[in-house]
């Protein structure tokens, strides 16, 4: 056991604690897997406890095989012999197996992936008789696995509306479909796992009695099914030990409850509460600037995070004039931090709050010939719902593209099926002539010599298609590229099939509006001059698979990694925290927590950085060849300490711009400053230059401004800076 001693206090406290409930909340970079592991460790090699009397859950593969190796090699492969150890539907799965006899499928069950489970949605809603686009499989089926992960069968599926009353048909449909295919899906691991232990009493007895020790890791992101099967398996020895903190818990979109660390006190009143506090990641200014911000959520136990690792530099804030000004500032600080060898390049990482923020950012590495890595998300350019629409564009222009007519004719579906698009092709052939002269021949009705080849249904479909490129392609001569980009999108309602309701649907559209937002940039040009452009930056080639390269990657998927340089982008309100938060208090709170995880990422420095204006350049904006968006700093930038901070604005409107202290924040002795008074007032109408007519929801002075919300008929509520927005009083109302 002298791997005890190079445990600090608070670990070895947690790793010898004795029997009963234990509840060790541990902060960032603690040594939380340490624990665990030496917890595991010492029950058997100390407190006599057989490897097969425990089970440890982690949430991971990658987690589950570093804790095995890690005891493996403190104790000896025998030693563990006959340990469970691996994530909830790994551990789920293998009792399914076990217990087969009590389920309505056998044990050479199939676990469907995704894109299985997506496919029988489908097929469940045609099979009865509904309309797809309505009934959207990607929303369904996220109504189906929040219902199983609620522990809800079909049968119990709560109906309070029409809507409701489909979904639970096509619940019921879907699952008939998955027993007919021996088949079972993510969710139904965990559901199947908790109905067995609560409707078999002598189950639930046989596997609680066997598992002495039960030991968890990121119990914070635990869902109700997961909360239940752990309350299960530890009804009889009540020895379960589990390792959380509530402040990264940032998967509410998937089901994680938070709360179940709430639920455990509560359960278990008795538990021993241990906090790990030790930091051995991060300087301490990054300790309490990540502080500073997680204090304010509520309902919380405070930790102190402290380390030996020193104060370490100040966190550095910057404001760019621009989003193109915040990806040139990220890759020139990366340049000048490699260059200055304080860094290797893969010790740095570019954090966002959506995958839509990456673009700029990708062609900003681009532009400078600098490999980088992207985490968690295709590149832009590679997203399907980017490729589509590019698709489109390069079929206007190019209508003998057979590769992007092969892609976009049946999306969104339209009913052309791959037998008609083969029929396309073998008649084009055939005539040697391109699929879409087939297509623009076709739109003459009957008359085409085309038309006998295909069945009147898939003649008549095919022809609508040749219709809507024809009409396309005429529209290209005098449309700007937005325009063309526009028109588009609105007459295949490309809107309606990403955006299902989903947060991937609303975050797939994000990246539509982004690359439109680049043809803003083309309004002079031509089309074919952004399509060249699009194709040199998407060119795979240009990517270096190094990996010492810079990280991109979304603030989700950073949890659980660390790096010695961290700049978070995109800190505007709106984005971090996001706009979808906004009118729900827990949402806004796990806004909060996923800037805490960004923050404690970074080991030895941290870079805050936002733009005063998002969507294009404000030249550009001048020069009336595209708009920006005003924005506001992100709220919790003020929970910062001013001493915590050094930076500079580039285009800040304070007059202390270029100063150590941050635009948003007011200096201990400000300048002297104009009164301003507000010239808006709610109800007032007014004409934005782009945005057309509006009406004013209220008006506020801040920052030396005025700002203004707005509802506008074109897009919706946008706040607006007075003096940048160019909006004036219709008829002086």
């Amino acid at each position: 056991m002298n791997f005890l001693d190079k445990l600090n206090p608070q670990q070895r406290q947690a790793v010898t604690v004795g029997t009963g409930p234990v509840l060790v909340l541990a902060g960032p970079g603690s040594g939380k897997t340490r624990v665990l592991t030496q917890r595991v460790a010492y029950l058997i090699g100390h407190e006599g406890v057989r490897p097969y009397q425990m089970l440890a859950v982690t949430f991971t593969n990658k987690a589950a095989r570093e804790m095995e190796s890690r005891v493996r090699k403190l104790l000896g492969e025998e030693a563990t012999s006959g340990l469970w150890l691996g994530t909830f539907h790994a551990t789920c799965a293998r009792l399914l197996r076990r217990e087969v006899e009590h389920l309505p499928f056998d044990s050479n069950f199939v676990i469907f992936d995704a894109d299985d489970q997506q496919n029988v949605v489908k097929t469940a809603i045609r099979g009865l008789n509904l309309d797809d686009k309505t009934y959207r499989p990607q929303s369904v089926h996220g109504s189906i696995s929040r219902a199983k992960n609620e522990l809800i069968f079909p049968a119990d599926y709560p109906i309070q509306t029409y809507r409701d009353e489909v979904v639970k048909r096509i619940y019921q449909r879907y699952q008939e479909l998955l027993n007919q295919s021996n088949a079972v899906d993510f969710d139904d691991l965990l559901l199947w796992t908790a109905w067995l232990l609560e409707e078999n009493p002598a189950l639930r007895e046989k596997y609680a009695q066997r598992f002495h020790q039960l030991l968890v890791d990121e119990y914070q992101d635990t869902n109700y099914a997961q909360y239940v099967l752990l309350k299960h398996l530890a009804s009889v020895h009540r020895n379960v030990f589990v390792v959380a903190d509530p402040d990264q818990s940032v998967y509410r979109w998937r089901g994680a409850d938070y709360r179940n660390v709430q639920r455990f006190e509560k359960d278990y009143p008795d538990c021993q509460t241990i906090l790990l506090e030790q930091n051995y990641r991060s300087k301490q200014t990054i300790l309490e600037a990540a502080m500073a911000v997680i204090d304010r959520a509520p309902q919380r136990r405070r930790k102190k995070l402290f380390t030996e690792r020193g104060v370490g530099d100040k966190v550095f804030y910057y404001e760019a004039n621009d989003d193109y000004g915040e990806a040139s500032f990220v890759v020139d600080s990366i340049v000048q931090l490699v260059a200055s060898k304080q860094f290797e390049a893969g010790d740095c990482a570019v954090m966002y709050r959506t995958n839509a923020q990456s673009r700029l950012l990708e062609e900003a590495f681009l532009a400078a010939r600098l490999p980088y890595r992207l985490v968690g998300a295709q590149r832009f350019y590679g997203r399907r719902e980017v490729k589509d629409i590019i698709a489109y564009l390069r079929l206007v222009h190019n209508p003998a593209d057979e590769v992007s007519l092969d892609r976009v004719i049946n999306v969104p579906a339209r009913g052309i099926g791959d037998k008609t698009v083969l029929t396309l092709h073998t008649a084009a052939r055939g005539a040697n002539v391109s699929p879409s002269a087939v297509l623009f021949d076709l739109t003459r009705g009957e008359g085409s010599p085309f038309w006998a080849q295909f069945t009147n249904r898939a003649a008549l479909l095919l022809s609508d298609f040749g219709a809507r490129l024809a009409n396309w392609r005429a529209a290209a001569s005098t449309f700007m590229v937005s325009e063309l980009f526009d028109h588009i999108a609105a007459d295949i309602n490309y809107k309606e099939y990403l955006d299902d309701g989903t947060e991937e649907g609303a975050e797939r559209w994000e990246n539509v509006q982004e690359l439109r937002r680049l043809t803003l940039e083309y309004e002079s040009r031509a089309l074919a001059e952004f399509l060249e452009n699009v194709a040199l930056i998407s060119d795979q080639d240009t990517l270096t698979e190094s990996q010492n390269a810079p990280t991109l990657l979304t603030l989700h998927a950073a949890k659980g990694l660390e790096f010695g340089a961290v700049f978070i982008t995109g800190l505007d309100d709106g984005l971090i925290p996001h706009s979808r938060s906004f009118d729900e208090v827990e949402a806004m709170d796990e806004e909060r927590r996923l800037f805490y995880v960004g923050i404690t990422r970074a080991k030895d420095r941290l870079y805050l950085v936002r733009c005063l204006r998002r969507g294009g350049p404000f030249d550009r904006l001048r020069a009336g060849s595209g708009y920006a968006e005003e924005t506001l700093p992100s709220r919790f930038l003020d929970d910062i300490p001013p001493e915590l901070l050094n930076g500079r604005s580039r285009a800040g409107r304070r007059p202390q711009r270029f100063s150590n202290t941050p635009s948003w924040r007011t200096p201990s002795a400000p300048l002297p400053a104009p009164v301003i008074e507000a010239r808006f007032r709610a109800g007032m109408r007014v004409k934005h230059p782009t945005w057309g007519e509006g009406i004013v929801l209220n008006s506020r002075i801040q920052d030396d401004d005025e700002i203004v919300d707005v509802v506008f008929e074109s897009v919706g509520i946008k706040r607006l800076a007075a003096s940048l927005a160019g909006l004036r009083m219709v008829d002086g109302k």
